[in-house]
């Protein structure tokens, strides 16, 4: 409910640019101080900028437009791997997210908790401008050719960029999960900085809906004995969750 609500306010900043405390009170039907609060949680993910009175859209140029596509589908999903995964996340970390979708709502979740202070290392120019004015993350944008439905850096220049990095942790998606082959792309710009990824991190959490498992494949990113967790949803076949416990990967469904 209170995520429905945060979207409707979305919707109406969207529509108008600017929104009072009192009128959306009345509009959602509920009290002042739950508006009030449900700014601040915009405000937190760089959705919203607070005035005296209510708030004005938010200055987070880079992550507003693409709210939108990719990022919209299968949000609430989405947003719940996004919450486990932060879970994994440790004060002091050096992490790496891809231009996955799902990392939207990562770089969402990082942006509200200041508790933990990070080092982010990314090829997304959306995660990069969710990020890019918070205090307690020192930001590196990852450079080179920029593409994508969700605009990232690839190629030649990103791979070697990505060489000079080390990280704790990486947070990335793939196009599938196959039992035989391992983790699947589709794409040979963003196998080569997926790969390069891998190469930078210790530890690599996979980040996908239940869709994205059994099926064909085209392109092999790593075998599944190089990822340190999988998290996923509730949608998930009870035939996929056995094999990934007979591969002895570690899975969480939320």
């Amino acid at each position: 409910m209170a995520e429905k609500r945060l979207d409707q306010i979305l919707a109406c900043l969207k529509r108008t640019g600017q929104v009072k405390v009192t009128d959306l009170s009345r509009l959602l039907n509920c009290s002042e101080v739950t508006i009030r609060s449900d700014l601040k949680k915009l405000e937190e993910r760089g959705l919203a900028k607070r005035i005296h009175g209510g708030a004005v859209k938010g200055n987070d140029l880079l992550t507003v437009p693409f709210a939108s596509g990719n990022i919209e589908k299968n949000k609430e999903e989405k947003r719940r791997i996004a919450r486990q995964a932060y879970e994994y996340i440790d004060d002091q970390d050096t992490i790496i997210l891809d231009d996955a979708s799902v990392n939207y709502y990562l770089a969402q979740r990082i942006r509200e908790d200041s508790s933990k202070t990070l080092i982010v290392i990314t090829n997304s120019l959306v995660c990069a401008g969710m990020l890019a004015d918070v205090d307690h993350v020192e930001l590196f944008l990852v450079g080179g050719q920029i593409g994508g439905k969700l605009p990232a850096s690839m190629g030649d220049v990103a791979v070697n960029t990505l060489a000079n990095f080390r990280a704790n942790k990486a947070f990335i998606s793939a196009h599938g999960i196959n039992f035989s082959a391992g983790v699947t792309s589709i794409g040979s710009p963003r196998l080569q900085v997926k790969k390069a990824i891998l190469k930078a991190s210790n530890q690599v959490y996979l980040l996908v809906d239940s869709s994205k498992f059994g099926g064909g494949y085209i392109l092999v990113v790593c075998p599944l004995s190089r990822i340190t967790r999988i998290i996923t949803d509730t949608g998930i076949r009870k035939e996929d969750w056995n094999q990934a416990k007979e591969q002895k990967v570690l899975i969480d469904v939320v």
